[in-house]
């Protein structure tokens, strides 16, 4: 689990959070009034989730083989990716 950090922690430890990144591949989600902004992971984490991506966007250009994907249907399918990864997360207040 992924440690929770304000900003000012951030400049204040900066040196410290690397170093447990770094050794001990400590996570930490950074905040700035209450919202997470930015995450400070491992090199190696970084890289599975670009793995991961790619792998992902290879099945689905795998999927589409069968039929050549227009211009039009791949920038739909961009922009849908592209809202879905900046869409915000249900808070599980309004949930209930």
């Amino acid at each position: 689990m992924a440690d929770r950090v304000s900003t000012i922690d951030v400049r204040q430890r900066i040196g410290d959070m690397l170093n447990r990144v770094s050794l001990r591949h400590d996570e930490f989600i950074i905040e700035r009034k209450g919202k997470a902004l930015a995450a400070l992971v491992p090199i190696e984490r970084l890289e599975q989730m670009r793995r991961f991506a790619r792998r992902h966007a290879l099945d689905v250009m795998e999927r589409q083989k069968g039929g050549a994907m227009t211009d039009d249907k791949a920038m739909k399918l961009a922009f849908e990716a592209q809202r879905w990864a900046r869409r915000k997360p249900k808070s599980r207040a309004k949930a209930k």
